[in-house]
């Protein structure tokens, strides 16, 4: 990572000595990261006469000095506000308090913040553009499955679309994108950036708790009409555009019809097994049942209505909520940060 800080840093000399007014957005993986990644670039900046990022910051009128005082004097975190954004440079990440997460927003479209960090968990929460974008590793911990993984491909995107696009007949206005990332994976990058990708559905993948909401809204009162609401689907449309995709053997109404039948027929075996609905003597229609309204009410899982229905009785202690309450399906993709499984059995 060292490494990479100093290659971030040669990229912001390239790009931004000779482009004073401009700014840059520089993405890492962890809010710790984004901390040591500031702390360093500050760093390396002030070895330099004059410091490189020393224009952001700097008021021309007044006016623009009083808004810059009131701002930074409103920071809560002391380290942005006494060493780096005095000095045009900020790090952003999702522990920041809403407060200073506004300001320093603020700090940056005003321009006195030069190059702001963030982590990568912030970048739908910027609703900022800068002329230059570094995605420093397209890497992040795992602490599920305590290794590192790959950033999404929409995360990838929208860290390269905060790229600012001033002009298309200007190539001095354009904006630049730096992603760093290893060398065999830079085919891969390639691919999805200059290439139409098709956008598959996943439908599938939580079609109980759909299924469950439209049943207990009566959208759904029979097994039919679990079938004819699939066909207004996105999903549906695919199936039949990428078969191989969806594990079906053929595109003909038939194979359609008997794929989507299944479907049904195996998303409401599931729903009854979770006592979320119940299937009539006809096996036919579907009522749904108390646990399926409230999981549908609260807009929680099935499934973890289910668990805390098995789990809970009238004598579970805090403890013992607690451990229930944190193994609900919702948490699941709240990652462990690295080392931090440690601190939590501590806890």
């Amino acid at each position: 990572m060292m490494a990479m800080t100093k290659t971030t840093y040669a990229s912001l000399r390239q790009y931004l000595a000779t482009q004073e007014s401009q700014q840059a957005i520089v993405f890492v993986s962890s809010r710790k990261q984004s901390r040591v990644t500031a702390a360093d670039l500050v760093t390396y900046a002030s070895s330099e006469s004059p410091p490189l990022f020393n224009q952001g910051h700097s008021p021309r009128i007044p006016q623009d000095k009083e808004i810059y005082q009131k701002l930074l004097a409103r920071l809560s975190d002391p380290l942005l506000k006494t060493e780096m954004v005095p000095v045009g440079v900020a790090f952003f990440h999702e522990a920041l308090s809403e407060s200073d997460k506004r300001i320093l927003q603020d700090l940056f479209r005003l321009g006195f913040i030069k190059v702001l960090v963030a982590s990568r968990d912030t970048v739908w929460q910027l609703v900022l553009n800068a002329y230059l974008v570094i995605v420093m590793g397209t890497q992040a911990y795992e602490g599920k499955e305590h290794r590192y993984v790959d950033y999404s491909m929409s995360d990838v995107l929208e860290m390269l679309g905060k790229t600012a696009q001033e002009s298309v007949d200007d190539d001095e206005k354009q904006g630049q994108c730096v992603l760093m990332c290893p060398a065999i994976k830079r085919d891969y990058y390639k691919k999805f950036l200059y290439e139409a990708l098709p956008v598959e559905s996943h439908l599938d993948h939580a079609l109980h708790d759909h299924m469950n909401a439209e049943i207990v809204t009566k959208t759904i009162e029979n097994k039919q009409d679990a079938v004819d609401y699939l066909t207004w689907t996105f999903y549906y449309r695919r199936l039949s555009h990428n078969p191989n995709y969806y594990g079906l053997q053929g595109i003909t109404h038939r194979h359609l019809s008997d794929h989507l039948s299944e479907l049904v027929e195996d998303t409401i075996t599931e729903l009854v097994k979770t006592k979320s609905i119940v299937v009539e003597d006809d096996d036919i229609d579907v009522t749904p049942l108390n646990l399926g309204m409230v999981a549908a009410y609260y807009y929680v899982s099935t499934i973890t209505i289910e668990m805390f229905t098995l789990s809970l009785t009238a004598g579970t202690k805090i403890k013992g909520l607690l451990e229930v309450l944190s193994h609900a399906q919702e948490f699941d993709h709240i990652t462990m940060r690295h080392k931090e499984d440690g601190v939590l059995s501590k806890i």
